[in-house]
């Protein structure tokens, strides 16, 4: 398997991102991330097209009293990326980030997951419940192919089965309300100097079951059955400007019994990458959700 390397030139003086990035190893391949703080781990997980730099604005608020780890998928980031496109499926996802969680030993987490951070995150915590003490849930959703998809989400499905490379900047400032500076778009593009690292970003959309059939498919149903009995604490923060999830928050919510527990929380003024938009209003309100949910 061809394996690609992003240069960490690449990665020099972004934009509010002092962070060194520290390694794990999966599936035969390294998985940068980044380990903030002390305390229980809170484990931030990005989706499609991004990767640990989203989190930027949230780190600094959460890590005055929890370790904040920040992976990056395989794919993305600073984290290795096999060229062939084929090496990308739900399970080879879930297998690395299983075995990153046991790299690291993490237990008591605060899982903080958005977009495909919750398609592979949350099948996870469901399934290794032992090691997780909470959810926080935006923008996101556990597809079973039993519904049809979103408009919107088929909109991107199809156009993103067509591409050879993808504006990973363009598309972020495309998905947020505010307007990112040419830093911040430049950053987002970082971790992919051509079309030839980007297999992972460009099969991501094509994995989404669409159909009950599909691969992934059984596992989300598995998790929606374990979480209609999950009686951890699970916060659900959805944005008001995200046309590929809209709704779902209503969905979590009834599904998890924990949820109907807390605040129901709209973040304003927040498009699909709401940690971009309003990431330090994000971390201001996971912060007292632990802090009412202390663990023995």
């Amino acid at each position: 398997m061809d394996v690609l390397r992003t240069p960490d030139e690449r990665f020099a003086n972004l934009p509010g991102f002092p962070y060194e990035p520290r390694y794990a190893e999966v599936e035969g391949l390294r998985m940068a991330y980044l380990d903030e703080g002390e305390g229980d781990p809170v484990l931030c997980l990005h989706g499609e097209p991004s990767w640990g730099f989203l989190y930027r604005k949230m780190i600094p608020t959460l890590a005055k009293a929890n370790r904040v780890v920040v992976p990056d998928l395989i794919g993305f980031g600073r984290s290795d990326k096999p060229t062939d496109r084929t090496a990308y499926t739900y399970e080879m996802h879930n297998r690395a980030m299983r075995a990153f969680i046991a790299a690291l030993d993490l237990k008591r987490i605060t899982l903080v997951c958005q977009d495909w951070g919750g398609l592979i995150g949350l099948p996870i915590a469901a399934d290794m419940s032992e090691r997780f003490a909470r959810l926080v849930i935006m923008n996101t959703g556990l597809p079973t192919g039993e519904r049809p998809p979103s408009e919107a989400f088929m909109t991107w499905r199809t156009a993103a089965s067509k591409m050879t490379e993808m504006p990973s900047g363009k598309i972020v400032q495309n998905s947020t309300v505010t307007g990112l500076p040419d830093d911040v778009v430049a950053a987002y593009d970082a971790p992919f100097p051509d079309g030839t690292y980007q297999a992972g970003a460009l099969e991501f959309p094509l994995l989404v079951p669409i159909s009950s059939d599909a691969p992934a498919a059984t596992e989300m149903k598995t998790a929606k059955e374990k979480l209609r009995s999950w009686n951890k604490p699970a916060l659900v923060m959805f944005s008001d400007s995200d046309p590929i999830t809209r709704g779902g928050d209503k969905g979590f919510r009834a599904l998890i019994p924990s949820a109907k527990n807390e605040p129901e929380i709209t973040i304003e003024g927040a498009g699909h990458f709401l940690q971009e938009d309003k990431g330090e209003e994000i971390a201001k309100h996971i912060v007292p959700f632990i802090e009412r949910h202390p663990l023995d």
